[in-house]
């Protein structure tokens, strides 16, 4: 099993940036993508952001496009997210997400993911 635990979200003014850091534990060896996905309230968690832990490529969504990366820390089991350029419609609960499985290619769909984080909340006001 693998867990995952999220730091670093906060209150920003818009433009302003922050860093999201997802540390993973336990089977950390059998992981193939890791992935930030977000929800805001009354809404449906958006992946935004995902990264193949072996070094092949990343992806985002439309809505993040250019201002957020991805990234692995030098260990492997820590995955950053950049976001720069803050928005107001970026408020919202920020997830790390992480799959063993590689039926897909570099995934945003929640459904293909099996370990999930607590979260960490970001505001970002106006």
């Amino acid at each position: 099993q693998v867990q995952l635990a999220e730091s670093g979200g906060g209150s920003v003014q818009a433009g302003g940036s922050l860093r999201l850091s997802c540390a993973a534990s336990g089977a950390t060896y059998s992981i193939k993508y890791m992935a930030w996905f977000r929800q805001a309230p009354g809404k449906e968690r958006e992946g935004v952001a995902v990264i193949d832990t072996s070094g092949d490529g990343t992806r985002y969504s439309d809505s993040v496009m250019g201002r957020f990366t991805i990234s692995q820390g030098d260990a492997k089991n820590t995955v950053y997210l950049q976001m720069n350029d803050l928005k107001p419609e970026d408020t919202a609960m920020y997830y790390c997400a992480a799959t063993q499985h590689t039926g897909w290619l570099l995934p945003l769909q929640a459904t293909s993911y099996n370990s999930w984080g607590q979260g960490t909340h970001v505001n970002v006001s106006s």
